[in-house]
């Protein structure tokens, strides 16, 4: 991706902020240079995955397979001294899709909390990655609803779905209802270890640097 279109997918999701009343923590608006005045913060964020996140999953098709996110709490995984939880917020273009894929550590519940109808999808597979053929039950603000493999779950605002660990789940904001804003409540996040794609994918993106940052990702801190 270029710096361009990671600036402007930032700036995107801060309008959407604005636009629902949220406020972000001050370093969230931070630049490279006031982190680096910052180095003990600094440190916590990166070790804690925190800030911004703006990938193509290294298909070079943000339009198509991209999602722009922000990390507002986060523990460590397997560090029982931190926290056990975390928080993301999720900015989803209409058009976007995020990719299947799943966590083995990882319980989350999806939110709905702002703009488009947010679309999910889920299935399981088997010990040799073969799609299993029998219904999924989720639970959608505490009521147990079945689905078919890949059958679209659609959640309108203020919705929740809860994502159980080992169930592969895509997303995507529903055709001609707009950008979805889209929180993320979960125990502890590890986009390094804790994500599992059926399709072979990169979680972080190349950059290609065609203008300054105005604000650095958190891998980047």
């Amino acid at each position: 991706m270029k710096r361009s279109e990671i600036n402007a997918a930032i700036s995107e999701a801060k309008d959407m902020i604005d636009r629902y009343s949220w406020v972000l923590p001050k370093w969230g608006y931070w630049s490279k240079e006031e982190y680096n005045n910052n180095p003990n913060l600094k440190n916590y964020l990166k070790n804690h995955q925190m800030g911004w996140d703006v990938t193509d999953f290294g298909k070079g098709e943000f339009e198509k397979k991209g999602i722009t996110l922000f990390c507002i709490r986060n523990g460590i995984q397997g560090n029982n001294d931190d926290k056990p939880y975390a928080e993301k917020l999720l900015f989803i273009r209409e058009g976007q899709e995020i990719p299947f894929h799943s966590h083995k550590v990882k319980l989350e519940d999806i939110i709905n909390r702002g703009g488009g109808e947010l679309v999910i999808e889920f299935l399981e597979v088997d010990s040799n990655q073969i799609e299993l053929s029998s219904k999924i039950d989720v639970l959608v603000d505490g009521e147990i609803v079945s689905i078919a493999p890949r059958e679209p779950l659609i959640l309108k605002r203020g919705q929740s779905v809860t994502v159980e660990r080992n169930i592969y789940h895509k997303f995507y904001s529903a055709e001609g209802s707009g950008m979805v804003m889209a929180g993320e409540v979960s125990q502890v996040n590890d986009d390094n270890k804790d994500n599992y794609f059926l399709e072979s994918v990169g979680r972080f993106t190349e950059i290609e640097e065609d203008e300054v940052a105005i604000h650095p990702l958190w891998n980047e801190i």
